[in-house]
């Protein structure tokens, strides 16, 4: 016998953050509904904005018939409190003013939220057995848990970490070994590959001292760099490696050009900057490099800017396994920390 099929159904939690057990029920109720709104519920005092996940569960359920709507509700927990439920329903109303067949749930307030509706309950997968997976589990051990995040949210969560430095300081090998060691992905830098093309529409026997660079081709740069970035960390593990960032076009372009551009772009999406020294690592010029003799520049320019621009970094010094048993550490303490994800309103007990 195939399933019951309603009219309007509603799911309604706070996706905080949505994983593959969200997704699950929500594509369940949807594949049995004409028409399903999805009432994603967010207070004041968690760290993940609305916005975000909405713009979240949308991308995810594009579905003609599936609706995501947001609402802030800083009423607190009490599932057995009726004064506590009749304020809830009050937001949940506003946001949902429709009628309602049905309502859709994993948990186990999902009887009573579909009585106060006057729709029909019905439970999905209420012991986890689909998707091994809670809100809770995420938010308290987001590496443990990436296997059951969706690419938006695993871009929004995941630590970036951006090797930079001077000329030949081993940025792209310490990148790749670190990409390596971790299992996940990295980012190139896309400035070299801008600059290779320059070169080779110069023509046959054209050198590195024939290319020019403009100051206005360092914000389109800055901004390939970083869109490069963001599509990786879509598909990464909970760290991405990056080869340098936005942020470093900013030296290069003074070290090209001599002066700033404010017009070079660098948010502060990253976690933690590795600087590769120049000390230990000799210059190797491999077509696309003349500045041997601004490599100490460079290196204090890097220093400095990360500190006061309040960037985290540690600089690596030393021979290769001396400087990636340093990198090594740093990251691993990076994802042992704090995530950052504020906890939600407690339960009234």
């Amino acid at each position: 016998m195939s399933p019951e099929r309603y009219g309007h159904g509603l799911v309604l939690g706070k996706f905080y953050p949505p994983h593959a057990g969200h997704h699950h029920l929500v594509r369940e109720a949807a594949a049995r509904c004409a028409r399903l709104t999805v009432l994603v519920c967010a207070s004041s005092v968690e760290s993940i904005p609305l916005a975000d996940r909405i713009a979240w569960m949308r991308e995810i359920h594009p579905e003609p018939h599936v609706r995501i709507v947001g609402v802030v509700d800083d009423i607190p927990v009490d599932t057995t409190d009726p004064a506590v439920w009749d304020a809830h329903m009050e937001v949940f109303r506003a946001a949902v003013p429709e009628p309602l067949d049905v309502v859709f749930s994993s948990e186990a307030y999902g009887e009573e939220l579909g009585r106060r509706f006057g729709a029909q309950a019905v439970c999905v997968d209420p012991d986890r057995i689909a998707h091994p997976v809670s809100a809770t589990a995420v938010r308290k051990d987001p590496v443990g848990c990436w296997d059951f995040l969706a690419p938006p949210v695993r871009a929004a969560l995941t630590r970036r970490v951006v090797v930079l430095g001077a000329e030949s300081t081993g940025t792209t090998t310490m990148a790749n070994a670190l990409a390596a060691h971790y299992g996940t992905a990295w980012v190139p830098e896309y400035g070299r590959e801008f600059s290779a093309a320059k070169l080779a529409a110069l023509g046959p026997g054209a050198s590195w001292e024939d290319v020019a660079f403009a100051s206005e081709e360092f914000p389109l740069i800055a901004a390939r760099q970083q869109a490069d970035e963001d599509a990786a960390a879509r598909t990464a593990g909970p760290v991405l490696i990056c080869d340098t960032d936005a942020f470093a076009t900013t030296i290069w372009h003074e070290r090209y050009l001599g002066f700033a551009n404010p017009d070079v772009l660098a948010p502060k999406r990253q976690h933690l900057w590795l600087l590769t020294d120049h000390e230990d690592v000799p210059f190797e010029d491999d077509g696309l490099r003349d500045g041997e003799h601004l490599r100490p520049w460079m290196t204090d320019r890097f220093r400095s800017e990360l500190a006061c621009t309040g960037r985290p970094f540690i600089t690596l010094t030393g021979p290769h396994e001396q400087r990636l048993a340093t990198a090594v550490a740093a990251v691993d303490a990076l994802l042992a920390a704090d995530w950052g994800i504020a906890d939600p309103l407690p339960e009234r007990r």
